[in-house]
């Protein structure tokens, strides 16, 4: 599946509505997120069963704000609803690929209830 770009208007819906959902938040005068880019579209290439997402920063402030971007690349992992991962700067391949795995193993709301979050 090829990356999707976000909006505020489409974020949440595309984050509750499916099971796994990466998000890039990126911008064009980003040396590092030019670099990131054909790893991510590579990885999502191979991964039919996840959505992989793009967030403009520079068009999309008002989402990047409210998400507490503060450094780009960042990469926001969703899990049924979710967010169970937030990292900024560009991840190799390998360490890519090693987080599509542990997302596909998580169970979510096991972990909720360990943590004591659980709704």
């Amino acid at each position: 599946m090829a990356t999707i770009d976000l909006t505020g208007t489409d974020f949440e819906q595309t984050v509750n509505d499916n099971e796994i959902v990466l998000v890039d938040f990126w911008a064009e005068w980003c040396g590092p997120c030019k670099q990131f880019a054909p790893t991510y579209s590579a990885v999502s290439e191979k991964h039919e069963d996840i959505v992989f997402a793009k967030v403009d920063t520079e068009d999309q402030q008002q989402l990047a704000a409210a998400a507490s971007i503060r450094s780009i690349p960042t990469i926001m992992a969703f899990k049924d609803g979710h967010l169970v991962f937030n990292e900024a700067g560009a991840l190799p391949p390998q360490a890519l690929e090693s987080l599509i795995e542990q997302l596909k193993e998580l169970d979510v709301e096991k972990a909720l209830r360990e943590s004591g979050q659980s709704e």
